[in-house]
């Protein structure tokens, strides 16, 4: 089963190979990427959903069409975007968002 950890690291490679693609390999700050968090919270929010936060901005998107509900990511929120757009990840996080459903329902 993929893991938010597998997710995360997927999230960090894809966005620095996108900025290395655009710009010169020496400028892209990695480290600002080591503390990429994704998480779920269906206590709260019962609508399919994933949060991301990168540094210290932090964001909310559907999972049904990937809009943005809430928060912003500032530069990286279009790549973002793009990485939803990538083969598996829907269906990876969809999975994740089952699982912390059930853990919900495990937690009554």
């Amino acid at each position: 089963m993929t893991t938010f950890k597998d997710m995360e690291d997927s999230l960090k490679s894809f966005i620095i190979q996108e900025q290395s693609d655009a710009h010169n390999v020496k400028s892209v700050n990695t480290a600002k990427y080591n503390n990429i968090k994704l998480w779920m919270d269906p206590s709260k929010n019962v609508t399919p959903h994933v949060i991301i936060r990168i540094s210290i901005s932090e964001a909310t998107f559907d999972l049904n069409g990937f809009n943005k509900t809430n928060g912003g990511l500032g530069y990286e929120e279009r790549l973002v975007l793009k990485w939803f757009s990538r083969f598996g990840i829907k269906e990876k996080l969809n999975e994740l968002w089952a699982f912390a459903e059930k853990n919900k329902e495990d937690r009554h």
